[in-house]
């Protein structure tokens, strides 16, 4: 008898541990690649994402929210740790080895007892190991066996459905889950007219071109083309949100749908003005959201996360093992009927940058610091007589191929027009200072308008003080730190392209490497003297 009282108690004992488990919410991540604020929910008019609606109706839509670093791997560092990139050391970059010592919130969940899993792309470009070695999967487990047939000749062949579909089934009954649904869309390259040949687009759908581009039809192409990749990702929610309601899962699941950084084009993605670090985000989680279909107008950023989903989770971050975060758990907008401006104290965001991509000397990177406050943004350049988007000479790496960039760079070199180059490719001066509310597309740097010299030191000051309480190296003198962690590949690319012993990178077309060194003011000068090789693409 007392062995049955003893089994009994087991057993009750592993029924409520299960229910406990189960009591904590799944978490699921939809994680855009490149994807700007060009959700219909935020009126695009040639976009349409009814998935990404459906959610902001269901939940709530962000209109202030950001990374602190406009670039995959570090954006999605921020993300992941709850730090801001200069607080992560390796993982401010772009290609590099990623810190062992900082801890992920997928990671912090699986040791809490979720089951984790992914499928796409998580945490890259770069290597995860552990202190020891061993391979580290940052975001879980990887389900990517599922394949279906491609609309394109560029996009992804994962059946991003299908493979959540089969994490579902492996988890098992009354536990719960954490899973990354890391799309390559809208990522380059794009099939050129594929928007308008397979997607259905029209040219005339685009009321406007963005100011720093020529509204020309190569343009509008492009756009389009990144339109139709963005649709693509958006269709396969609709088929996630469709088995999360089969499972009945989904009254237990807090979703998360947005984008790592801005759309992949000159002067968005790789740099820090305001399309570049706008990113769109919706969350639901039904029945915890309070007065569903409403707008929250605070400034939030990634670093917000991974805090929100520890509490989410009833996980104290103290003891989780993950470094302190500068984030705050958006609990207190989910649990208030407000609209608009809700909580005072998030009335601002950071942001920055360090080395994104190869192609300068040294493998040298091109650091700014920033800050937007009461729609105003402050940029701080701190090494000026670097290129923005990488040398002129190693095709501009920090910006990837296709026909806009191509289109910016020819006309230039043909003498037609200089201005949408030295938007996208010239040299900045160090202090930029732009009223988002008038001049979204950040044209008109006013740092040198005597009207906001009191504004523009007050944004600095304020920018320094919390950089310096983050640790921040730049603030302290040692900036120049963050540039010797070694890149996980190419590295001394400059180096090794001027003699000849490494060809062009795939991510940028061939043409676009300039035969000729170019001044600050986009003129030509002597002939780019390169060693003789016959190394293909790598």
């Amino acid at each position: 008898m007392k062995y049955f009282f003893s089994f009994c108690f087991a057993m009750f004992s592993i029924l409520i541990t299960a229910q406990q488990a189960k009591s904590k919410p799944n978490i699921l991540i939809i994680m855009l690649d490149d994807a700007g604020l060009d959700m219909s929910a935020y009126g695009s008019s040639y976009v349409k994402t009814p998935s990404f609606d459906a959610v902001a109706k269901e939940g709530v839509l962000f209109t202030k929210a950001y990374t602190p670093n406009a670039k995959c791997a570090p954006s999605r560092a921020s993300f992941l740790t709850g730090r801001n990139s200069w607080q992560l050391d390796a993982a401010a970059n772009h290609f590099i080895y990623f810190p062992s010592k900082f801890k992920t919130f997928p990671e912090v969940l699986k040791d809490n007892g979720y089951v984790t899993g992914h499928t796409g792309k998580g945490w890259s470009p770069g290597i995860a190991i552990t202190a020891t070695g061993e391979e580290r999967n940052l975001v879980g487990e990887a389900f990517d066996t599922q394949k279906l047939k491609s609309p394109t000749t560029e996009i992804a062949v994962n059946d991003y459905s299908g493979n959540f579909k089969d994490f579902l089934n492996k988890v098992p009954k009354g536990k719960s889950w954490n899973f990354w649904v890391g799309f390559n869309e809208p990522h380059r390259p794009y099939e050129y007219q594929s928007g308008v040949n397979k997607g259905g687009k029209k040219l005339e759908m685009i009321k406007e071109v963005p100011k720093y581009y020529p509204d020309s039809i190569a343009v509008r192409h492009d756009l389009l083309d990144y339109a139709m990749e963005l649709e693509y990702a958006d269709s396969h929610v609709a088929k996630i949100l469709d088995e999360l309601n089969r499972t009945k899962e989904l009254e237990n699941t807090i979703i998360i749908y947005t984008s790592d950084h801005g759309m992949p084009f000159p002067r968005v993605k790789g740099n820090q003005y305001e399309n570049s670090n706008h990113v769109p985000m919706a969350i639901m989680w039904e029945g915890k959201i309070l007065n569903p279909n409403r707008s929250v107008d605070d400034y939030i950023s990634f670093v917000d996360i991974a805090p929100t989903l520890l509490e989410v989770a009833g996980i104290d971050w103290k003891s989780s093992g993950m470094y302190p975060t500068p984030g705050k758990s958006l609990m207190n907008l989910f649990e208030t009927k407000k609209s608009g401006n809700i909580d005072s104290s998030r009335n601002f965001v950071l942001v920055g940058k360090e080395r994104h991509d190869h192609g300068r000397p040294n493998d040298e990177g091109y650091p700014i610091r920033g800050i937007h406050k009461d729609n105003m943004l402050f940029l701080r350049n701190y090494e000026t007589d670097r290129w923005p988007a990488c040398n002129p000479e190693t095709g501009y790496l920090n910006v990837d191929k296709g026909p806009t960039k191509s289109l910016l760079i020819n006309l230039r070199r043909a003498g037609v027009n200089t201005d949408y180059w030295m938007m996208s490719f010239g040299k900045r001066p160090a202090v930029e200072l732009y009223d988002i509310a008038k001049d979204p597309y950040c044209l008109t740097n006013l740092a040198t308008d005597s009207n906001y010299k009191k504004k523009l030191t007050e944004m600095e000051d304020f920018m320094v003080q919390k950089l310096t309480a983050q640790g921040d190296l730049r603030m302290q003198g040692f900036g120049h730190l963050y540039e010797q962690f070694p890149f996980t590949q190419y590295q001394n690319y400059y180096e090794n392209y001027m003699n000849g012993t490494i060809g062009n990178l795939k991510w940028v077309d061939p043409n676009d490497y300039e035969p000729i060194y170019i001044d600050k003011n986009g003129h030509n000068l002597e002939p780019v003297i390169r060693k003789k090789t016959s190394l293909q693409n790598e």
